[in-house]
């Protein structure tokens, strides 16, 4: 396995749990993160201090759409594999900040690419998301589905990073598998998730939105276990020798791959607060609202294509993946 990666976005949700997992196996990390104030930056610090904290890692505080900022990382490192997760999250925000999502995921995507141009790693790998099927009602959805019709700029931006890195496999023979994450969920988790929003205010008796009045399915998929098929997916480089089938999203012109990472079994939005509700031993006040701008009603995962590659992924129950979460929130803010 190699020994060495850069991961951008390092101090975010999945980026912290990811590093943490790679230095315990003894990888050398080097971290990029810009530490923006999309939301609190003493959570993304206290997280940094904690890779910071452990030998092996490196942390370096840029925007990846500086130019020449992922050059002389790459340059300087030379890294087996690179994991790109930096961007700017969130369907919501997408609509009142586009501009800062042109920048972070486009610009900042087509900045690495090009320094893996300069110095390719054996593996590139990166953060798509679900929201790229966007109107699609067909579930589960597969890898192979067709993907053209997304319902939010940050889906938007998140399928053109995945068609510019195709480009840049074809053109360059640089190996690139893309995860599309499913609703991730646990400890450390982002402000402005769900999970995070609805504990926050039940545990200060104010009351929760519960958006298309409740009729909501996500496909929820806990952090560790996310982080267990990046790691396990890193072995598995796109080759035409590694084809596996219809369900396989494997390009015919380029070392290209899209892969889903979700649990596999959507939970209805009630059943999700019902396990919040049971982890903290307290009710939540319901707010019933309509469907939001550039959501969808459900997402929902087919693995086929990952179990097909590396096996099956832990399926952490949903009720024990919330009560970790609620446990690190109390501990973390000391409520």
């Amino acid at each position: 396995m190699p020994s060495s990666a850069v991961v951008t976005g390092s101090s975010g949700f999945i980026g912290y749990h990811l590093c943490h997992r790679l230095l315990s196996e003894g990888w050398q990390v080097t971290g990029v993160d810009a530490m923006t104030d999309y939301y609190d930056v003493a959570l993304k610090t206290a997280r940094k201090s904690r890779l910071t904290a452990l030998p092996g890692f490196r942390a370096i505080d840029a925007h990846i759409e500086t130019p020449g900022v992922m050059q002389d990382v790459l340059a300087a490192d030379r890294p087996d594999v690179v994991i790109h997760l930096a961007a700017q999250a969130g369907v919501r925000h997408s609509i009142d900040a586009p501009q800062d999502y042109l920048d972070s995921n486009i610009a900042g995507t087509y900045r690495l690419l090009e320094a893996a141009r300069a110095h390719p790693p054996k593996h590139l790998l990166f953060a798509s998301t679900s929201s790229v099927y966007g109107a699609n009602t067909t579930m589960p959805y597969r890898e192979t589905d067709k993907t053209d019709r997304q319902m939010s700029f940050y889906a938007a931006t998140k399928k053109s990073c995945e068609v510019m890195s195709h480009s840049y496999a074809h053109l360059y023979g640089i190996p690139t598998t893309a995860f599309r994450f499913f609703t991730v969920y646990g400890p450390w988790g982002r402000p402005d998730m769900a999970l995070f929003k609805f504990v926050r205010a039940i545990l200060r008796n104010e009351p929760i939105e519960i958006y298309n009045h409740g009729r909501m399915q996500r496909d929820f998929t806990y952090v560790d276990d996310l982080v267990d098929g990046i790691l396990r997916l890193i072995d598995a480089v796109p080759a035409p020798a590694t084809h596996r089938g219809d369900t396989d999203s494997l390009s015919s012109v380029a070392p290209w791959r899209v892969v889903n990472i979700g649990n596999g079994r959507p939970v209805e939005l009630m059943a999700f607060v019902e396990a919040i509700e049971a982890a903290l031993g307290q009710s939540a006040r319901k707010t019933m609202m309509p469907m939001q701008p550039g959501d969808v009603p459900a997402t929902w995962a087919s693995t086929d294509l990952i179990e097909a590659l590396i096996g099956p992924l832990p399926r952490t129950p949903l009720p024990v993946g919330v009560a970790a979460f609620v446990a690190w929130y109390r501990d973390y803010f000391e409520v």
